[in-house]
């Protein structure tokens, strides 16, 4: 009888897998020009984040060019112990997540405040223009946006330092060379470039809330205010939680392109962060295995705080990335 009931079993497993097998052929063939066009984002990651994976050899390996990656030498966890031990590395490890802090205090909110009152503006006309300047400078690139913020901010003729000494008898203020400064400019600069393009995402949160529920909160008495609290800031939760785990994700990882043309010699102690002390290292002073253990030491955290912050989410209630 046991054999009997071994053998139904495993038929009845055959005939589920063949009933799967059909249907996945089924819908490959139905939404087969939706899969064509998803080929092209699959080749990118593909080609530029999963073939380079191979490249983190380096980091256990004494890499020398001539002989290539797999006949460098083996060094096991020999850099891992160099930059763990170095105090140069902790330093711009202290910077990295100095600077994500304030990025997760004041850049991450500010797209959440503007799409809140975008959202209010009933003017449709004046609405897309406010829209269109705050995306604007996303579009630009860094090298330009960094040459805009140091003339601005030039002691001798930024139009801040101008202004201030002009109008308020103030002293000219060195900002892009006071470390005090840096990280405000740093955390400005962050915000002027990204939270136009974040308001995108949650306007379009709060498109699908229902009406109805901003409907029964007028009748219940509830203000503007209590309506923000009550019905959009719940609407858009989810798509803040979301956010949120991605901005975990790249947590030890700033952005090469603002602080490299942002950055100079006088505040480095400040603003020399992972991303450009592994191009110092890796490019410049050509040590490819130590700036690779960086760089993999630097995807383990990023990976360890994205995992805990979508476990905590999750247990809050909201459903995460997966």
């Amino acid at each position: 009888m046991k054999e009997l009931a071994v053998v139904e079993t495993a038929g009845r497993d055959n005939v589920s897998a063949a009933k799967k097998k059909r249907r996945l052929l089924y819908y490959l063939r139905r939404d087969r020009y939706l899969y064509l066009f998803l080929l092209p984002a699959l080749s990118f990651y593909l080609v530029f984040k999963y073939s380079p994976l191979y490249g983190e050899l380096i980091a256990f390996k004494d890499f020398q060019i001539m002989k290539g990656i797999w006949n460098s030498p083996w060094v096991g966890l020999k850099h891992f112990q160099g930059l763990l031990s170095n105090p140069d590395f902790w330093q711009v490890f202290r910077n990295t997540m100095l600077l994500n802090v304030y990025k997760l205090l004041f850049v991450f909110p500010a797209p959440i405040f503007l799409a809140l009152m975008l959202n209010e503006v009933r003017l449709n006309g004046f609405k897309r223009l406010i829209q269109n300047l705050l995306y604007l400078p996303h579009f630009i690139s860094w090298v330009v946006l960094g040459g805009v913020i140091v003339a601005v901010l030039s002691p001798s003729t930024g139009i801040i330092n101008t202004i201030m000494e002009k109008v308020f008898g103030l002293e000219p203020i060195y900002f892009m060379t006071h470390t005090g400064w840096w990280p405000v400019v740093f955390t400005l600069s962050s915000i002027w470039q990204s939270a136009g393009w974040g308001t995108i995402l949650y306007l379009a949160a709060m498109a699908n809330i229902d009406p109805q529920l901003y409907e029964a909160a007028k009748i219940d008495g509830a203000s503007k205010l209590r309506q923000i609290w009550h019905v959009t800031l719940p609407g858009i939760r989810p798509t803040i939680a979301i956010l949120l785990i991605l901005q975990m994700g790249q947590v030890t990882d700033v952005g090469f392109e603002q602080v490299y043309n942002l950055q100079n010699e006088a505040v480095f102690s400040v603003s020399d962060v992972i991303s450009t002390y592994v191009y110092r290292m890796g490019l410049q002073a050509a040590q490819y295995s130590y700036s690779t253990a960086v760089g993999l030491f630097q995807g383990i955290i990023a990976l360890i705080l994205m995992l805990t912050v979508n476990k905590i989410t999750k247990a809050m209630g909201e459903s995460g990335l997966w």
